[in-house]
């Protein structure tokens, strides 16, 4: 009885050509589990020492428990070695997990011939061949020469346990004298076959499911790498596609003052002899033209020097309004109709804002308003233009909470922040301490209202 209770079942090898869809897949796709570690092996290394010392002390525990006398074979020393041999593979079981499951699986029929006693009632025998399976299955790379393995292990293990079934009907070893509805050699029968199939077949599914985890974890690990590379390069085309868009709302404004010098020069050059004042103001008008247009031209050029030759950004349409900032209460009362409550609010006396300021404070609204409705839960928010003077501000605020799904890639913040930064301003964008988000610019001017950021024009 002791024996049976520690030999295999099997079906030759059925369960892991069949039954392994997620090791077989993973096999297909090529991927290769990692080795261990250098603290995994060292791990291992004091587990099969721990347990090798564990399985001296229960094969004495099984002598001493024994009822009969017990034959210590070769040297009276021969039960313990078998036993700590038994262990000692385990400290490669994750390194070498193929050949130390045949090691193990050798160790375990020759405890079960050499020592019956310590193989009956060392628990240590039993647990290394769980382990060692658990292991071949968790961790070979080779799949297929682990299929292999098992299959031969598990084969064996069946031939050996039927052997001693056979012997033991051929002794009438299992005999007893309650009346059942089996015999009690079939009712042994059953029992450790069923017994064996929990324990092989469970250290296998056991193993297969631990090596579909740790695929499942690196495909993890790879997605999240791979998503991290894809949202820092749309961070980086958001920044692009900012600047281009930038780039032709000013190529509009900088055209202006060219076409506007073109013709004052050509009207003064027509009344320079006859009419000396009128060609002294169209060249005071080209002056203070060519002023602005080097300002905000110098702005253009550091743009382009970020910007994506190859892109292929729509150009926005020539009949459209032209965007600034006196275009706000058009920009909210359209807000408005698609659900979104929007109030407005003015301070300061209004002032003829540069079209490189006005057309950037209309696109933050603009973008602000849109992440609110997309991205928040507030249905009303408000906006605020402050003229200052020295600067101009603009302040998008909500008492909405982010939606749970789906969330934003805050990408557009990023355009914000680039168009901030190229003027030379400064920008606030974040939740609020009360609750809510806040939108936050500031685009600093000169005493003439112009930006600046371009920088002071050479006299």
């Amino acid at each position: 009885m002791s024996t049976v209770e520690l030999r295999t079942d099997a079906e030759p090898g059925t369960p892991p050509a069949s039954g392994t869809p997620g090791p077989s897949g993973t096999a297909l796709r090529g991927w290769t589990r990692p080795g261990p570690t250098a603290r995994e092996q060292r791990y291992d290394v004091l587990l099969g020492l721990g347990m090798a010392a564990v399985g001296l002390f229960g094969t004495e525990l099984a002598r001493g428990a024994s009822p009969t006398e017990v034959d210590l074979g070769i040297g009276g020393v021969e039960p313990y070695v078998l036993s700590a041999a038994a262990a000692l593979p385990l400290c490669f079981r994750r390194r070498w997990p193929v050949p130390v499951l045949l090691a193990v699986a050798a160790m375990f029929v020759v405890n079960g011939e050499r020592a019956v006693f310590a193989f009956a009632g060392n628990l240590v025998t039993q647990s290394t061949m769980f382990m060692a399976i658990y292991a071949a299955v968790a961790w070979a790379r080779d799949r297929r020469l682990m299929k292999a393995a098992v299959t031969v292990v598990f084969v064996g293990m069946f031939s050996w346990l039927a052997l001693n079934f056979v012997q033991a009907l051929r002794n009438n070893a299992i005999d007893g004298p309650n009346d059942a509805l089996f015999s009690p050699y079939v009712s042994s029968v059953i029992l450790t076959v069923a017994l064996n199939v929990l324990y092989f077949f469970g250290a296998y599914f056991w193993g297969r499911t631990a090596w579909n985890t740790a695929r499942q974890r690196q495909e993890l690990e790879q997605q999240a790498t791979a998503l991290a590379t894809q949202q820092e390069a749309n961070s980086r085309r958001a920044v692009i596609d900012e600047r281009l868009r930038i780039s032709r709302e000013l190529h509009d404004v900088v055209a202006h003052h060219i076409s506007s010098i073109g013709i004052q020069a050509g009207g003064a050059r027509r009344v320079m002899d006859t009419d000396p004042e009128a060609a002294k103001n169209a060249l005071n008008v080209i002056e203070e033209s060519s002023r602005t247009a080097v300002n905000e031209m110098r702005q253009l050029l550091g743009m382009l020097r970020a910007a994506d030759p190859d892109d292929d950004v729509t150009a926005p349409d020539p009949k459209a309004p032209q965007a600034g900032a006196d275009r706000l209460p058009a920009l909210i009362a359209e807000v408005n109709s698609l659900g979104l409550e929007v109030g407005f609010h003015q301070i300061g006396a209004p002032a003829e804002l540069p079209q490189t300021v006005s057309v950037s404070v209309y696109r933050i609204a603009q973008e602000a308003l849109a992440n609110v409705r997309k991205h928040s839960t507030a249905r009303s928010a408000h906006l605020t233009l402050r003229y200052l003077g020295e600067a101009v501000e603009l302040e998008v605020l909500d008492d909405g909470r982010p939606k749970h799904a789906p969330v934003g890639s805050r990408l557009g913040h990023v355009g914000i922040r680039e168009r901030v930064a190229l003027l030379g301003g400064e920008s606030e964008i974040g939740p609020r301490p009360v609750g809510g988000f806040r939108v936050r610019v500031r685009i600093p001017l000169d005493p003439q209202n112009r930006p600046l950021a371009g920088g002071a024009v050479d006299e």
